[in-house]
């Protein structure tokens, strides 16, 4: 089992710069593909972006790309989410999801293919 923190959220001006990091328990770190969620009020959880086991694969939501770049530090046991170029519709809690992987290729894209879920951190984008 594993437990997850999400740190770094606040209010951001359009155009500006967030560093979003989800903190994990556990000594088994790097089993686990992860991934980043988020949900507006009144919308659908949807993915942002994932990352695989290995680090090797990332995958990234069409509204994201280019802007926010996944990356973890398994000697950390720390997952980030460097998002630039924050636009008002990037508001919403982001909530990092973690699952054991066997394949250390593989991206899990969707809400229901994780089993663990951090608490959230709250972005909010001023225009």
């Amino acid at each position: 089992q594993v437990q997850l923190v999400e740190s770094g959220g606040g209010l951001v001006q359009a155009g500006g710069s967030l560093r979003l990091s989800c903190a994990a328990s556990g000594r088994t770190f790097s089993s686990y593909a992860l991934g980043w969620f988020r949900q507006a009020p009144g919308k659908e959880r949807e993915v942002v972006a994932a990352i695989s086991r290995s680090g090797g694969t990332t995958y990234y939501a069409d509204s994201v790309k280019g802007r926010f770049t996944i990356s973890r530090d398994n000697a950390k046991n720390t997952m980030y989410l460097q998002m630039n170029s924050l636009k008002p519709e990037d508001a919403a809690s982001y909530y990092c999801a973690a699952t054991v992987s066997f394949n250390s290729a593989v991206v899990r894209t969707i809400p229901s293919g994780y089993n663990y879920w951090g608490q959230g951190t709250q972005v909010t984008v001023s225009s």
